[in-house]
């Protein structure tokens, strides 16, 4: 099993606590966002966690327990998000140069192959022009590549969802000739600084540029990481996503960062309200359970169990 943490929600910048004491207690209980009285009860041994990949803008957080997640026998990576934004995008993102800081010592610590930085989402409206990105773009690779081994990044989509977010900051959708000028340039940066440089989930085909379709659950990376080779299917995300299946943690509308161009998080007044319902000691990430609507179940056994193959990975490299 591979476990995300988490595409809904920054865990390491706000719940890193209530992780760390998941991971001791062995389980997590997690709510379907499509039916919030359907819970999950994931197991979360080494045995059967091949790997955690965690999401996040500041893992600042969860540096304090990164000793104690390899003492117990955890491997883990980190799609590290860091983008050129203001607040006028990111209310509550915390300052750039203290992230660009943060990122470093996290890839001091872990190494700069787990530590995979993102460009995403890249938006285009009056302030930030195709310009401003390269700029921007530049800038990122030039303070971070000693410490990364690839970037990736993407297009804002998804413009209904969170439309009434950006209605007022003239977000402009972004053409394929845009795209191209863009990705161009981001392919010749990243190749200058010796960066391998992927495309998340976009339809858009930019191999010509030398720019791949990336999987950010990745299982070569993974085999890289835990010394074994593993098999595990394709995840059913959008249909150029490379990733392999995991199982996420996070709930949607419970991350305060307040990002308007947020897909996972689209009212900041009910992320808020979410957030102030985190008890670190639940085996929930927010709220209680309810005895009379809830229903708990075990997490089907083929969703939970390792992908590890029994030969050792030395026997294909």
């Amino acid at each position: 099993m591979i476990l995300s943490v988490s595409r809904r929600t920054d865990i390491p910048a706000f719940y890193a606590e209530w992780f760390m004491e998941r991971l001791r207690q062995k389980y997590v209980l997690v709510r379907n966002p499509f039916n919030i009285h359907s819970i999950s009860r994931i197991p979360l041994s080494p045995e059967n966690v091949d790997a955690i990949v965690f999401w996040t803008k500041n893992s600042k957080p969860i540096h304090k327990y990164l000793d104690e997640i390899d003492e117990l026998g955890y491997k883990y990576y980190f799609q590290y998000t860091i983008t050129p934004y203001k607040k006028d995008l990111e209310e509550k993102v915390q300052d750039k140069k203290e992230i660009v800081e943060t990122f470093k010592k996290l890839s001091e610590k872990i190494g700069s192959e787990k530590v995979i930085l993102r460009y995403d989402p890249v938006i285009l409206s009056d302030n930030y022009t195709i310009d401003f990105h390269k700029k921007a773009f530049a800038r990122l690779c030039d303070l971070l590549a000693p410490y990364t081994k690839k970037i990736v990044f993407s297009f804002l989509d998804d413009y209904k969802k969170i439309s009434k977010n950006i209605k007022q900051l003239n977000i402009k959708e972004i053409s394929a000739e845009e795209m191209c000028i863009m990705a161009e340039y981001f392919a010749d940066t990243a190749k200058n600084y010796n960066l391998k440089i992927e495309s998340c989930a976009e339809q858009i085909d930019l191999e010509h540029f030398g720019i791949h379709h990336g999987k950010c659950i990745d299982d070569e990376l993974i085999e890289k990481i835990t010394g074994y080779k593993i098999t595990a299917p394709k995840d059913n995300q959008r249909t150029q996503c490379g990733c392999i299946k995991c199982i996420d943690i996070g709930e949607y509308n419970t991350c305060i960062h307040n990002c308007l161009y947020c897909y996972a998080n689209i009212n900041k007044d009910t992320a808020y309200k979410n957030f102030k319902l985190h008890n670190k000691k639940s085996p929930l990430l927010t709220g209680s359970i309810n005895e009379t609507k809830d229903k708990i179940k075990d997490r089907n056994i083929k969703d939970i169990k390792s992908y590890r193959k029994d030969s050792s990975i030395e026997d294909y490299f």
